[in-house]
């Protein structure tokens, strides 16, 4: 076993951003080019995080230090504001890296804020490894990665890129980023947007005060907003998806869809479809597209329905409620709106 200690420091209130600490040289480097590492664990209260499966880059532990408010100190400032306030622990064992930092007298009522470190890790490890990484403070940055990972950070980002196995995260107080993922993405935020790219597997995406951005995914996706508006372009698979307070906005569906929304209005364009459409507006107007030649199943409901030149179709067409059959009838399309509805066919 070899194993690293270092004094270190971490204040519950620093949140330094990622990219200010990787301006700067680290503090102190610890090689891990011995060892065939599987498992990252870290856990600091005040600093970012960045895991990198990066093969040509030496495997390493990099430890980046800060005073308060991101100003610069000296290496002897440093080095005794660590020895006397702040708790490190480096280690590499049975294939598995520890780092663990935090202040020696968390809570205490003569802390001088004024002496608070920020304090964060960049890991370089193989790509085929776990994570279990925590802050308090700080961002989170992923990639090239395939295994388990899983992550959480109170008051910082998550930035994931090229990651691959059961994806794990959430933030109580900033934005997620996720692109190039695949198989199992589950990441939540409590106060910030979600922006995913390229990914492709079974996705669950879940954010109470922000906007929702989805390109180009594909498979089992779940994307729900409390407090923004919805954007996704090129979606195939499922997508089911709502907001209590936005508009939705989805161009070249080519999927199975359910959206609702319950405070703005919604413009959906279906390239394809899937097995099934359901829309629930409670709030506004539906602008809706469809493509003419598939087999569909109409029951259409609103304040007030266009009615556009259409060949192939039987039913009822009323001003305010639609019941029949296109091209014979096959998949069922639902839309449940409290304003108007404007429908065309493609």
């Amino acid at each position: 076993m070899k194993t690293y200690l270092l004094l270190l420091s971490i204040a519950c209130q620093s949140c330094v951003a990622l990219g200010q600490d990787w301006n700067k040289s680290p503090y102190e480097t610890k090689s891990l080019a011995n060892d065939a590492i599987k498992n990252v664990y870290v856990k600091t209260s005040g600093g970012s995080i960045t895991v990198s499966g990066a093969p040509r880059e030496a495997a390493r532990v990099e430890i980046y230090v800060h005073g308060n408010n991101n100003s610069d100190l000296t290496r002897e400032e440093i080095k005794k504001r660590l020895e006397a306030d702040y708790q490190l622990e480096v280690s590499v064992s049975n294939n598995e890296v520890h780092a663990f930092a935090k202040r020696k007298h968390e809570g205490g009522f003569n802390w001088d804020w004024r002496r608070q470190l920020s304090i964060s890790f960049k890991i370089y490890v193989p790509k085929a490894v776990n994570t279990h990484l925590e802050t308090s403070g700080g961002s989170i940055h992923l990639d090239n990665l395939s295994g388990n990972e899983n992550f959480s950070t109170s008051g910082g980002s998550l930035h994931l890129n090229a990651l691959a196995g059961i994806i794990k995260g959430e933030t109580s107080g900033g934005s997620i980023e996720v692109s190039n993922s695949a198989d199992d993405i589950n990441l939540e935020t409590s106060g910030g947007s979600i922006k995913a790219m390229d990914c492709h597997g079974k996705i669950r995406l879940e954010t109470s005060g922000g906007s929702l951005h989805l390109q180009d995914l594909k498979g089992e996706i779940h994307a729900e907003t409390s407090g923004g508006s919805i954007h996704a372009d090129n979606i195939e698979g499922e997508l089911i998806t709502g907001t209590s307070g936005g508009s939705v906005d989805l161009t070249r569906m080519a999927c199975s869809l359910q959206a609702e929304t319950s405070g703005g209005s919604m413009n959906v364009d279906m390239a394809r479809i899937g097995k099934y459409v359901k829309l629930d507006v409670s709030g506004g107007h539906v602008t809706l597209r469809l493509p003419a030649k598939q087999g569909l199943d109409l029951n259409l409901s609103a304040n007030r329905i266009s009615k556009p030149d259409l060949s192939g179709f039987s039913g009822e067409w009323e001003k305010d409620h639609v019941r029949g059959k296109l091209n014979g009838g096959g998949i069922p399309v639902n839309v449940d709106a409290s304003g108007h509805l404007d429908i065309s066919f493609n």
